[in-house]
Formats: C-alpha cells, structure tokens, sequence
C-alpha cells in the first residue's frame, strides 16, 4: 500500500504526536491471515484506533468552533489561553487550524477506506467493508459522518466569504470548500484530495426544503430543528433531549438518535447569508409555529399545576 506510506510521513511531520490508524500493524495482521483468527485481530485494532482519531477530532473542532462563536469575556480568555498554547486566534489562523483538522479527517477517513478495502481483497469478499463502515457509523466512529466536520466546513467559507450577494443563491466557495445549488437542492461539498470528495445534501428529510435552524443527528443526518422535534414526537419547548430514545430517524431507521443531537450552528450562519430571501421567509413560518407550541406547552403546564 502506497498510501500506506505517504500517511505514515504526513503523520510524523505533525509537531505533536496525533491518534492515527495503525496500517502497518494491520498490514501485518492481514498478511498472517487466517479468517477467523484475523477478524478477531484485525476489527479491535480498527475499532480503537477510529475511535481515538474521532475523538480527537471532535474535541479539537469544537474548541475551534467554540472560539470563533465566544463573545466577551469568554472570547477574551480563550484568547489568553490560546496565546499560552502558542495557538493563534487571527481569523487567517482559524482558517489553518480548521483546514488541518479537515485535511487530518480526510486522510484518515482514505487510509481506513483503503486498508477495509485490503481486508475485501485478500479475504475475496467485497461484503465486510462496506459492513464495518455501517457498524462504525452505528458507533459514531466514523469521522466523515462526524458533525463537527460538517461545521468546519461551513466555518472556513464563512471566515473566506467577505461579501455575500443579499438576496441571490450563487455558489460560494473557498479553497476546496463549495456551497452549490443543484436543480434548487443545496449541498456543501469538500475536495482537497483528488482521491476523495466528501458532499453533504442540505435538504431536509421532513419537509424537503433546504434545512432550516440545522441540527445533526447521531447516525449523521441533517435535519431542520423544527423537523427533528416533530419526527422525535417532541415540542420545539421540550426539545430532542426529552426524546424516546425508541424514536427512529426518518431516513435510516436507527433508534436513539436524537438525545445527542448538534445544533449545527456554523451551518446555519452559512445559509443564513447565501440564502437571505429563503432564511427571511422561513423564520416568518418558524416563529408563528413556535409561538404556538410555546402556548400550548404553557397552558398544559399551567392545567398540570392546577390539577385540572
């Protein structure tokens, strides 16, 4: 494996040391192979090793994310410890941090994808690939599906784009990162690597618009808030956290999905300036739906009180 090379220096050039995939030790593995013994070697050492460089990932994007969103005292701490770490908070030193962090989820996600397709080829099953990735995303190991780099996405075009056209859906894009609208769908898009290009759909699930107020679900789809709540069997007043986790997610049907939802806020900023007349409109529709539940909430509140 090639690849296999090239990511083991991209590692090592890393100042600090970084959770990575083991490929030579799962090269190893699989060059010993006998199937049964190979699944029970191979799989673990996977497993953990996508979990550690999720985990990262996450954390490391939501600092990110958490310093371009502070405001006040909290912004200017994070400034203070930034500084100390040797880390920068210069919007030109957001955009590095947050291309790095997006470069570190795609080679990864390449090199899982290439030594799954190593395991296919010398086991001549083309099955438990593609059925490991599903199990992975069951976990919430698998990085692409990560909602934290869905916000990374949207955080360097909002810190690349300056002026925004006020009314018009025109493509916005930056340095590999594209917000494009297709026959009226919207999707954002990632290409830094000619071997990967990561698409997402904007379009909600529910009610087939462009999502609105986006929030992730666990199994990583995107839905509008007000959606998630309705498909949840939730008010917008109680919200995803009281959800059964018996509820389902409309597109794949897996259970527990809406406790660990996340409001998608980098997103949001980003289709609120590309899509103004649409956002405009929307809010209009969202705030007289809310302003209902809202009522109805207080006055089953108020009837629960009183004992009626």
């Amino acid at each position: 494996m090639k690849f296999c090379k090239k990511y083991e220096e991209y590692m090592q050039q890393k100042q600090q040391k970084l959770p990575k995939v083991a490929c030579k030790k799962l090269k190893k593995i699989l060059k010993k192979c006998r199937l049964a013994l190979c699944d029970g070697a191979f799989f673990p050492t996977l497993v953990n090793d996508m979990s550690a460089v999720v985990r990262y990932f996450n954390k490391r994007a939501k600092k990110l994310i958490n310093l371009h969103q502070a405001a006040g005292l909290k912004k200017y701490f994070l400034w203070i410890k930034g500084k100390m770490q040797g880390q920068g908070t210069h919007v030109s030193s957001l955009i590095e941090q947050g291309k790095e962090l997006v470069v570190y989820a795609l080679i990864n996600a390449i090199m899982i994808r290439k030594i799954l397709k190593k395991y296919d080829k010398i086991h001549h099953c083309g099955k438990q690939g593609p059925a490991f990735k599903s199990q992975a995303q069951s976990m919430q190991i698998e990085i692409l599906q990560s909602p934290w780099l869905r916000e990374l996405m949207a955080l360097h075009i909002n810190l690349g784009e300056t002026n925004v056209s006020s009314s018009t859906m025109a493509a916005m894009s930056s340095e590999g990162y594209r917000l494009t609208f297709n026959d009226d769908k919207l999707s954002l898009s990632c290409e830094l690597f000619d071997s990967i290009r990561l698409d997402i759909e904007l379009t909600c699930p529910v009610c087939l618009e462009t999502v609105f107020d986006p929030v992730s679900l666990t199994c990583g789809h995107i839905l509008c808030k007000m959606c998630a709540c309705s498909a949840a069997s939730v008010s917008i007043v109680d919200g995803l956290k009281l959800a059964d986790p018996r509820e389902k997610c409309p597109l794949c049907r897996q259970a527990g999905v809406y406790q660990g939802a996340i409001h998608l806020t980098e997103l949001n900023i980003l289709l609120s300036r590309s899509c103004r007349d649409y956002w405009e409109k929307r809010l209009q529709m969202e705030r007289v739906e809310r302003v209902k539940q809202a009522k109805v909430y207080w006055e089953n509140q108020s009837r629960a009180f009183m004992g009626i």
